[in-house]
Order: structure tokens, then C-alpha cells, then sequence
């Protein structure tokens, strides 16, 4: 069975930081590219980062310099680590396991970004 668990999200302060985990099984992690998605209210959900099997890391414009991805393969678990977070950067964030077509969600966990 497939599962895709993200925690670590919660209310900050604008300026402040957190730390979000995707701890993954029931699929070759070290297989599949990794994402973290956002959904903002009223928004289309969005692409923050990627990172390839390979380590190769991609970002939205809106958050490069700010978020760094990474991942553990010995613990199947996916990281963003997010920094100067700023009150748009509210929203669901969501992480997701990509396969050439194959991919799965994980539930998603709520970030909120206000003094």
C-alpha cells in the first residue's frame, strides 16, 4: 500500500521558518522524482520544488532562495525546508512521488503565515 504522510506544518510568523517531511512506503522511492505541491484558497494547486532521482533541484521563481528541497533515500522521506516564509506563502502543501506517469499524493498539511 502506497502512502505519502507530510508533516511539520503549522501557523508562523512572517520572516520565521519551518521544516516540512513526506515520510513515504510502498514504492521505490529512490525510483521516483519528488515534488512538494501548494494550494492556496481560490488558488490552483502549484509546483514549489523538484528533486530528481539524480538530486537535481528545480523552483518556483516565487520561493527560489527561500525553500531548498531534499531527500533521504535511506528513509524514504522527502524534506522542504522553508525560510523567510512570507504570508503567501500560506496554502495546503502537498507532496508527491512522479514516475513518468505513475504518481501518487500524499494527504497534504496546512501552512500558515501570519503575525
Amino acid at each position: 500500500q502506497v502512502q505519502l504522510v507530510e508533516s511539520g506544518g503549522g501557523l508562523v510568523q512572517p520572516g520565521g521558518s519551518l521544516r516540512l517531511s513526506c515520510a513515504t512506503s510502498g514504492f521505490t522511492f529512490s525510483s521516483y522524482d519528488m515534488r512538494w505541491y501548494r494550494q492556496a484558497p481560490g488558488k490552483e494547486r502549484e509546483l514549489v520544488a523538484q528533486i530528481t532521482t539524480a538530486g537535481t533541484t528545480v523552483y518556483a521563481d516565487s520561493v527560489k532562495g527561500r525553500f531548498t528541497i531534499s531527500r533521504d533515500n535511506a528513509k524514504n522521506t522527502v524534506y522542504l525546508q522553508m525560510n523567510s516564509l512570507k504570508a503567501e506563502d500560506t496554502a495546503v502543501y502537498y507532496c508527491r512521488a512522479q514516475w513518468f506517469v505513475r504518481g501518487y499524493w500524499g494527504q497534504g498539511t496546512q501552512v500558515t503565515v501570519s503575525s
